[in-house]
């Protein structure tokens, strides 16, 4: 298994020699508005891609994952590039966003699916606490299993919760990719993990590897990659915990 992260949550997992787009925002740097109710005003992507988009889809994935529709996780530059006959997996409900678009491959995964000899079953979370939790609506995960293959969790969009605990202990996974960066908008609590829901991960589940993804590329998304790794220092668990750089394989 390798995983790379392209930029913010947009991901390419080589796994049991399956190829996997996640949640792909091809846009270039600044070519969209700052999340509304933010507390700065710079225009996102705040980075360009590390490679162009050319060049990730001659890369040809097997399959496109994309976990929930928020336009940080499936852009219309993306929805454009890419290949309509590829298969695509979403949560139950965002089906026809994709099936408008011209993709004729659409599976919703309701609880699990196999696809090519990978089990991908669907986790959930929590996309921020009280109103502003419940106005983010529904998100998902997905944990990958294959024979003699390491079981991977993606936990996607949500903070540290029942959901994240549940699915860590049901499937004991030995890779878990998080959605750090404490995106916040200007009231309310954070509605992505922030440094602290990073700890409580890895000191709940001290086997799995952690990876922390979605970072330095939308502008609500408060905590760095510098503040993440400051803390993990502090706290002891910075060994435990790869924080990729753009285009960086894990």
């Amino acid at each position: 298994m390798k995983l790379r992260l392209i930029r913010h949550a947009t991901l390419w997992l080589d796994y049991a020699g399956v190829q996997f787009l996640i949640d792909p925002m091809f846009s270039d740097q600044g070519i969209n508005p700052p999340i509304i109710n933010t507390t700065n005003e710079r225009r996102n992507p705040l980075v360009s891609l590390p490679i162009s988009s050319e060049e990730m889809l001659a890369l040809s994935p097997d399959a496109i994952i994309v976990t929930h529709l928020h336009p940080d996780h499936w852009d219309a530059a993306a929805q454009e590039a890419l290949n309509k006959e590829t298969p695509l997996y979403c949560q139950p409900g965002n089906e026809s966003e994709f099936t408008a678009s011209g993709f004729k491959n659409v599976q919703v995964i309701h609880e699990s699916h196999t696809f090519k000899g990978i089990t991908i079953t669907r986790t959930s979370g929590q996309h921020g606490t009280g109103e502003i939790g419940r106005l983010m609506g529904a998100v998902s995960g997905f944990v990958f299993q294959a024979q003699d293959q390491p079981t991977v969790y993606l936990a996607g969009d949500t903070i540290w919760c029942e959901e994240v605990q549940s699915a860590l202990d049901k499937y004991q996974p030995d890779v878990t990719i998080v959605n750090a960066g404490g995106a916040q908008f200007a009231v309310g609590e954070p509605i992505t993990m922030d440094a602290s829901d990073v700890i409580q991960v890895c000191q709940y589940a001290p086997y799995t590897k952690v990876v922390a993804v979605h970072m330095d590329t939308i502008n609500h998304c408060l905590v760095t990659r510098e503040d993440l790794r400051n803390r993990l220092m502090d706290e002891k668990w910075i060994d435990h915990v790869a924080i990729p750089q753009d285009g960086e394989w894990v």
